[in-house]
């Protein structure tokens, strides 16, 4: 029987894995980073090697992971991007936290091309362990979403429906304000709670007891801390600096979003000029 070619493109932390799920008896995965050594590594597991326009002519099915904006659009436009070469039919899925604007303009330039550009972004489910770690929030009709369920399902926990074209991304830039607001919160109470003589267990105990804190935010408080006492400040700075940008990168396209939804969401920006900081674990001395 022949195996549906699908394509991924962007092979990071989350995409990596998901691009491995696709490596299976009934996908052919065709797979693209700008980085060689994790395309390397999918094509030692059975994955092909392939070009952004390659995959974009050959591949019915494409994830995009990648960073931001200006990465999609590079992706999707110009005379070997994928929207002119992709055929009619085509799906593609959108997994980036990108703008909700940006969202919508590059679907309503897909379906000029007969293509179905739709948003499924993701974050890790409840239990989060691999193969099946991702819960998709998908924007687009029922009958899109059924017709690239089984590539999703690959890696899914969770398929959520958000509902139409850009509500997925939607909820993604919700989604992520809270935690964002959560490790602030977090972050600021850690350090009363030590400057006091309190540990991080104690003050768990008690977040857990009243539902306060989730176990999102212990880790990444906890984990803060070890890899600091672990790496010192310039390996602590390179391996959790980069998820300090990445927030800044994600607050950025919420904040574009309430923008063209004519929202002020001052916390959130507030949140926005702490981020980095926070993720770093400084700032808080007065």
């Amino acid at each position: 029987m022949s195996r549906l070619p699908v394509g991924f493109i962007g092979l990071g932390n989350m995409g990596k894995p998901m691009a491995r799920n696709l490596v299976c008896d009934t996908l052919e995965a065709w797979v693209h980073d700008v980085q060689q050594a994790p395309v390397d590594e999918l094509v030692a597991l059975g994955a092909r090697s392939a070009t952004p326009a390659d995959i974009a002519r050959h591949c019915r099915v494409i994830g995009l992971c990648v960073r931001d904006d200006r990465d999609v659009e590079a992706l999707l436009y110009g005379a070997e991007g994928m929207l002119a070469l992709a055929a009619p039919g085509t799906v593609i899925a959108i997994h980036s936290t990108v703008t909700q604007a940006g969202l919508l303009r590059w679907a309503k330039d897909a379906a000029e091309r007969g293509v179905d550009l739709i948003d499924a972004p993701v974050t890790r489910g409840k239990l989060g362990k691999e193969p099946h770690f991702i819960c998709y929030m998908v924007g687009g009709t029922a009958e899109v979403l059924e017709r690239c369920r089984p590539v999703l399902e690959t890696s899914a926990e969770s398929i959520i429906h958000a509902g139409p074209l850009g509500a997925g991304i939607a909820l993604k830039l919700c989604n992520n304000m809270i935690t964002y607001l959560e490790f602030i919160a977090m972050s600021e109470a850690l350090a009363i709670a030590e400057r006091s003589g309190l540990s991080i267990e104690v003050l768990a105990d008690v977040g857990r007891g009243n539902g306060v804190i989730n176990e999102r935010m212990v880790a990444f408080a906890s984990n803060r801390s070890k890899l600091r006492e672990q790496l010192g400040e310039a390996g602590f700075a390179a391996a959790f600096g980069p998820f300090g940008k990445l927030g800044e990168k994600d607050l950025d396209a919420a904040l574009d979003t309430a923008r063209s939804l004519e929202l002020h969401l001052p916390a959130t920006a507030l949140a926005r000029t702490m981020i980095h900081d926070v993720f770093m674990n400084r700032g808080h001395d007065a």
